[in-house]
């Protein structure tokens, strides 16, 4: 069986390592993207099962990248798993127009992993 394929975003070590480790746990492939410039390229070339982004990077615009994944022919179906701070009401709404999937905060993803990764990848 062909393990599926998990995009992360992220640029702060610790959630973003974390959560590698965690879908590795869960039989998910894992690609590592630290350059939001390159997200939708990677994403054109690996064809993931879904991605997962940290909304919170010092110098890049994590929700523009998602809006240019989402507008994409090729990447708008991929489910899109945002995580963050939750305080941040405006970013979330920002990352909901730029069309994520699912938001949550980054205890929770790395929490409640599988529950997240069912939620973002059913089929309605």
């Amino acid at each position: 069986m062909i393990q599926p394929l998990a995009l992360v975003l992220y640029e702060k070590l610790l959630p973003g390592s974390q959560l590698v480790n965690r879908l590795q746990d869960l039989n998910y492939r894992v690609q590592s993207v630290s350059d939001t410039t390159l997200l939708v390229e990677c994403c054109e070339q690996a064809k993931p099962m879904l991605v997962l982004a940290d909304l919170r990077a010092s110098h890049k615009d994590v929700c523009a990248a998602i809006g240019r994944l989402k507008r994409n022919s090729a990447t708008h179906h991929v489910p899109v798993i945002a995580f963050g701070d939750e305080s941040d009401q405006e970013l979330q709404k920002m990352a909901l127009e730029a069309g994520v999937t699912l938001i949550v905060s980054e205890s929770a993803l790395l929490n409640h992993l599988p529950q997240c990764l069912d939620q973002a990848l059913s089929v309605e």
